[in-house]
């Protein structure tokens, strides 16, 4: 069954509810949270004369979403019941970790802010990796989320040469 389910026994909420094919929300949502980046990183090329205001804006988006993205692993730290408690404990410390990063990001206040955006970004997915290599996810999940990650990625490189 695939599912939010540890891979050795499962999961004690209704695993079931979680649907096998990406939910049309989780599609629309997931994409539709790429548009402030896209157009952030496209207004940092085409308007020079404030592209330091989008540049600012698509930092501070960039950060928004990375504080996110580190979130779900407090979810899946809380709703898992079959990890042990180094898991749980490593999966919570990591779970604030990116927006620990995204706020050094908006501080910088320079190329330095774009470095530390793309690698947490690109260390969030390597953190995926590994959880699922513990549980079962849904098999939309990493996909979606490398999609995302890399869109994002390009995104704020895009604005760091702009």
């Amino acid at each position: 069954m695939q599912g939010l389910g540890a891979k050795t026994g499962g999961l004690r909420i209704a695993a079931a509810a979680v649907p096998l094919a990406r939910p049309r929300t989780v599609t629309w949502l997931g994409y539709g949270g790429l548009v402030p980046f896209i157009s952030l990183a496209a207004l940092t090329l085409i308007d020079r004369g404030h592209s330091a205001l989008w540049h600012g804006c698509l930092v501070a988006y960039g950060a928004v979403i990375l504080s996110f993205v580190g979130a779900l692993h407090w979810g899946f730290a809380m709703l898992l019941q079959d990890i042990s408690t180094r898991q749980r404990d490593a999966m919570l410390a990591w779970s604030v970790t990116p927006c620990l990063i995204a706020f050094a990001a908006i501080l910088a206040h320079s190329i330095l802010g774009d470095i530390l955006l793309a690698a947490g970004f690109s260390a969030h997915i390597w953190q995926d990796r590994r959880l699922s290599a513990i549980v079962t996810l849904p098999a939309w999940y990493m996909p979606l989320r490398l999609r995302l990650s890399a869109v994002a990625v390009i995104c704020v490189a895009v604005g760091a040469v702009s």
